[in-house]
């Protein structure tokens, strides 16, 4: 029995064939001391701080990410410290294409009373960056449209055949997340959003 397969279908294999994968990462731990009990002031510098650290000297990349990184054509990372080490640590020497698109939105601390961790700073920033308080930094509409022109950056290697890996931030990466699917890109697998975590998307063709 001979089976007949439409034009159209096979435009649509050739073309999901061309098409790569993207995987957006997350940094590996960085080296920094969330122990300290701060107020917001001081979180201010403590943040300037972390923004200017590599990462932990006993850090080591998953072999699962390894293995992605292996398999990448193009690998880019956010001009951080964090965010370019890991990359180098995931390249083996390759090439890191790097780009401040894709650095962290920002965490500007509430002027709230009392000394926490920073983790618990970060929560309180957040919060409130997303409800619209960004002390003149990058609000939180600016960082949507910077989301949008960092999937732009992604999407025109994979669309071109190129396997992606970016190395970047915990927050930015879940802004792409939405523009990545409404533009068709599946989430394919899901490591979560722990240090070295990753998700890697395929493009639906329809």
């Amino acid at each position: 029995m001979t089976t007949t397969v439409a034009p159209s279908e096979t435009l649509d294999r050739r073309s999901a064939a061309k098409i790569g994968s993207i995987v957006i990462a997350r940094h590996g731990e960085p080296h920094a001391d969330r122990t300290v009990r701060i107020d917001h002031l001081a979180y201010r510098d403590w943040w300037a701080d972390y923004d200017r650290s590599q990462l932990h000297p006993n850090e080591k990349p998953p072999e699962t990410l390894l293995a992605l990184a292996a398999k990448s054509d193009v690998i880019f990372a956010s001009t951080l410290p964090r965010a370019m080490h890991t990359a180098a640590m995931l390249a083996g020497g390759r090439q890191v294409l790097t780009d401040p698109i894709f650095i962290e939105a920002p965490l500007p601390p509430p002027p709230i009373w009392g000394k926490r961790k920073p983790n618990e700073w970060g929560v309180w920033a957040r919060i409130a960056w997303w409800l619209g308080r960004h002390d003149g930094q990058e609000t939180r509409r600016e960082a949507e449209i910077r989301a949008e022109a960092a999937v732009a950056t992604l999407t025109a290697q994979a669309l071109r055949g190129q396997n992606v890996l970016l190395c970047a931030h915990g927050w930015f990466n879940r802004m792409m997340r939405p523009v990545l699917r409404k533009q068709g890109w599946r989430e394919v697998e899901d490591g979560g959003d722990a240090y070295w975590s990753f998700r890697r998307y395929e493009k639906i063709m329809r």
